[in-house]
């Protein structure tokens, strides 16, 4: 790890030595008179590539920062109406202005070719049309084929390997965070261009003073208003009869926006994820989160395999939205949002399992079938206000679920053969409120921030299984004469954090000395009815009545500083942690308080115009949550009964985490790149110790023990667009290596966990009748315990998708699909292939589409891997989604 992390550090070093040459002088015509937006390049001799360059000002003044080995260099310098110049420099720090002079020339043919990458500043701007193909239809299908980013299929995007902060239309966030709509229904032929604005800062005031390492993404549309969308209607055959429709029209004006989205299908396509908040924008806007449930009891689910979800995804759902933005005052500063979703989910999933743990403590065989329900609403009322000076913004966001979950379970005990069959069922109904505010109001040379974000959320859980016999746990025993046990749970949470901060600003640095108070309080209060533990206890062992109150005043000083090259930001908080776990049941009270230090740091150097250096580094605390502190029995699942010790103490971790990161995107050769190398190391004070208590029932129990997690890693991602073979191509590595200590049922050891991955990524068009899509990856994984438990486990696999598309005749495209997922583990092989073809016509005149698609075409109908966790192999197989046939009308909204 010293080696890799030396290694590191030098190629760091060695990249700001090399960056510290720059050269900055005037460009003036023979009278002296100053020449705005002429280029100055830097150029190695005899190679036609350029390694810097910059555009002068409307004082003709420019600067470029440049990175060669070689001792001289060519600097190049290219204006309107003036002959071009070309000087051999030295490699070195130097200022040189020229006189150019003019030369006029006749233009006898213009021809204007857009360039499908440009950059201006912090902006780089790609045309989508550089990039599509005659398949794509959406937003999302050209996006994925642009160098430097990567789009999800919930419609999330990354680029640079990193997520943005901000997706806009026009300059306008309608979506605040959950674009995943917008990204995979907005047409294609709508858009003019893709911008990522990087570094972006998106509250106004603080633009020149509190920097940003997270990119933006501006759609820029073709018409300043436009009234668009995407529709689908599908239907199809299998068992049962199939259904798909897609109605997204949207709108968007230069006052107001709006999206209005219906999804539903129970062909396996999981639409429901494109309302969740992708992008979570500054912290100077207050605090969103993607409200869910506290799901601390589950049936017995059927886990998921590492495909598509459209191979397995049994499902009916049933998807609305509606998004609305409008400006409020003449101005067009105040924005008001709405935004609401609602979802009616049945999902059945199916699993057969054989899990065998290390040290030969045990080994079952498990069959389970779930029906889970989801009734979910949303809504959500912004008031925005984002100008140059002043910024307000307040999200009240409500949300209610009505879930219920369904398994039937058949567990085999492969030592004792012992069979048991359970039915299982779970009711949990929650809801939730939050509303975050957040103002900046300038006093005088300063700024005010006040932050204030209240939340409050119930959640009741009634969890039962029948027999009675199914639970037949060593040291428990059930109630006779009783048909099944129960467990009920409500949970209470309340959550207030208020802040205020002054800033401060002076040549480039900003200092904001802040103030807050953070405060929660969990009310936990749960029974668990017809079980006793043997020999029989106080009744009161199955019951919990918690409260568990986390008050933190702390003060922080935030430092910023932001010039051409140099961009910085540090917080160095300082805290009061006061936390108390109430359990009258018992007459227990424990309480932890302690200050901490938790400083972050983030310095971020570009240079050479296309290069960014960065490392960061930071330390933070917990003192875990109310589930680490109940100590009456628990049934959070029918196959795991647990509680916490009560003379455990409450958990302390420790986090320390350091990081380096070197960029490079050039939008002159089409060329991105980066790489990241990543350590932390994780302190806590509390073990857990997992007891096997037959087939496959798990009682979790900790140990008061100092112990570690240790991860460290790096990863590399290389990007090129060839556009005289239109071909977009991808190459990533990335090696993790996670060493942790361990306990399983007394016994310690330490795990050793470590994986490489390698993939790749390319599209092509270049041929007019045809294009193609493929992805590839090849993993391996490495599980090594040693101690009282010792194992050596290795698992390889390889997955990849293939897309192809013909057009043999205009407007009729022929596609073929190729999905291939394998499993290599100790003599076990498992291979997985899935084929799809599609034949679609297209209408031109009036932009339809006809699709007829048979997914699945060899009717595979089980997937099989094979798993390695920390304290087990596990072989598993998957019920699959049987061959279907699809017709589909696909549509535009004008």
């Amino acid at each position: 790890m010293k080696k890799n992390i030396t290694l590191f550090l030098m190629i760091f070093l060695s990249v700001l030595t090399y960056a510290q040459k720059s050269v900055t002088g005037k460009i003036t015509d023979e009278d002296g008179v100053p020449i705005p937006s002429a280029s100055v390049t830097i150029e190695e001799p005899g190679k036609d590539a350029i390694l810097a360059y910059g555009i002068t000002n409307s004082k003709g003044e420019y600067k470029v920062t440049f990175t060669s080995a070689e001792s001289n260099v060519d600097l190049k310098v290219k204006a309107f109406n003036q002959r071009p110049l070309t000087k051999q420099i030295s490699n070195s720090d130097q200022t040189l202005s020229f006189k150019m002079e003019s030369e006029a020339t006749e233009i006898k043919e213009v021809k204007l070719k857009t360039k499908m990458i440009t950059a201006r500043g912090d902006t780089i701007a790609y045309d989508l049309k550089a990039f599509d193909s005659k398949s794509d239809r959406t937003l999302a299908d050209v996006m994925k084929k642009i160098p430097g980013i990567e789009v999800n299929t919930d419609g999330t995007i990354l680029y640079q390997g990193n997520a943005i902060n901000k997706f806009y239309v026009n300059g306008k966030d309608l979506m605040e965070g959950g674009y995943g709509t917008i990204n995979n229904s907005l047409p294609k032929d709508a858009v003019q261009k893709v911008e990522v604005l990087e570094n972006h800062q998106p509250v106004k005031i603080l633009q020149d003073k509190v920097p940003s390492d997270q990119a933006a993404i501006n759609i820029k549309l073709k018409n300043a208003v436009t009234m668009t969308g995407r529709g689908e209607v599908g239907t199809g055959f299998g068992d049962p009869w199939l259904w798909n429709v897609k109605l997204t029209p949207m709108f968007f004006g230069q006052k107001s926006q709006w999206v209005v989205n219906y999804k539903t299908n129970n062909m396996g396509e999981q639409v429901e994820s494109e309302g969740n908040i992708l992008a979570f924008g500054s912290r100077f806007e207050g605090k969103r989160i993607n409200a869910s449930q506290n799901d601390w009891l589950n049936v017995e689910n059927a886990s998921t395999p590492n495909l598509p979800v459209k191979r397995y995804l049994m499902n009916s759902v049933h998807y609305v939205s509606a998004n609305y933005l409008t400006n409020i005052d003449k101005k067009k500063e105040w924005e008001l949002k709405a935004n609401a979703n609602y979802t009616n989910n049945a999902v059945e999933r199916e699993a057969y399992s054989r899990q065998d743990y290390f040290g030969g403590i045990g080994s079952n065989i498990t069959n389970i079938l779930n029906k889970f329900y989801t009734d979910k609403a949303k809504g959500e009322l912004i008031f925005t206000k984002n100008a140059k000076k002043g910024f307000f913004k307040n999200t009240t966001s409500f949300s209610q679920y009505w879930n219920a979950d369904r398994g039937l379970v058949d567990r085999t005990d492969v030592d004792s053969g012992k069979q048991r069959h359970a039915n299982e069922g779970i009711e949990s109904p929650t809801t939730s409120f939050q509303n975050s505010l957040s103002t900046i109001i300038p006093w005088k040379e300063k700024m005010v921030n006040v932050l204030s974000f209240l939340s409050y959320q119930t959640d009741r859980q009634t969890l039962e299984v029948s027999p009675t016999s199914y639970l037949d746990v060593p040291g428990f025993e059930v109630i006779p004469n009783k048909d099944f046990v129960r467990q009920n749970l409500r949970l209470k949470t309340f959550e207030a954090n208020h802040s205020a901060n002054i800033g401060f600003s002076t040549k480039g640095w900003t200092f904001t000395p802040e103030v807050g108070f953070n405060f929660k309080t969990t009310d936990l209060v749960s029974d668990l009815s017809n079980i006793v533990t043997d020999p029989a206890s106080d009744p009161s062992a199955y019951s919990n009545d918690l409260k568990y109150t986390t008050a933190t005043p702390y003060g922080s000083l935030g430092i910023n500083y932001k010039n051409d090259s140099w961009m910085l930001y540090a917080n160095f908080p300082v805290n009061s942690n006061n936390i108390k776990a109430e359990d009258p049941l018992r007459n227990v009270s424990k309480t932890v308080n302690k200050v901490t230090f938790e400083p972050s740091i983030f310095a971020q150097y570009t240079f050479a115009s296309f290069w960014k250096a960065s490392v960061n580094a930071n330390i933070n605390n917990n003192f875990g949550e109310i589930n680490t502190a109940y100590s009456g029995f628990l049934m959070t699942s029918p196959n795991g009964i647990g509680a916490m010790d009560a003379n455990n103490p409450i958990p302390q971790n420790n986090n320390k985490s350091a990081g380096t990161r070197i960029e490079y995107r050039n939008p002159l050769n089409n060329l991105f790149f980066n790489i990241n190398y990543r350590y932390s190391d994780a302190k806590r004070n509390l073990i857990s110790n997992p007891t096997i208590k037959g087939a496959g029932y798990v009682v979790m129990n900790y140990k008061e023990q100092d112990n570690h997690v240790l991860n460290n890693g790096y990863n590399l991602e290389v990007g090129k667009y060839f556009p005289k073979f239109k071909t977009n191509a991808s190459l990533t590595y990335s090696n993790n290596t996670v060493k942790s200590d361990a306990f399983l049922d007394n016994k310690s050891f330490t795990n050793k966990n470590t994986s490489q991955s390698y993939g790749i990524k390319f599209n092509n068009t270049y041929f007019s009748w045809m294009s193609v899509d493929y992805n590839a990856s090849i993993s391996r994984t490495k599980q090594t315990s040693v101690g009282n438990v010792n194992s050596n486990a290795t698992r390889t696999g390889f997955t990849h998708n293939l897309g192809l598309f013909f057009y043999p005749i205009e407007n009729h495209t022929i596609g073929f699909n190729w999905d291939q997922v394998n499993t290599n583990a100790v003599n076990q092989k498992y291979h997985n292939g899935f084929y799809d073809v599609s034949y679609q016509f297209t209408w031109a005149k009036k932009k339809i589409d006809f699709e007829l698609k048979w997914m699945n075409i060899a009717n595979k109908k089980v997937f099989e891997t094979y798993d390695i966790s920390t304290t087990d192999i596990k072989y598993t197989r998957y019920q699959l989604r049987p061959s279907q046939v699809m017709f589909t009308v696909k549509f535009n909204f004008k």
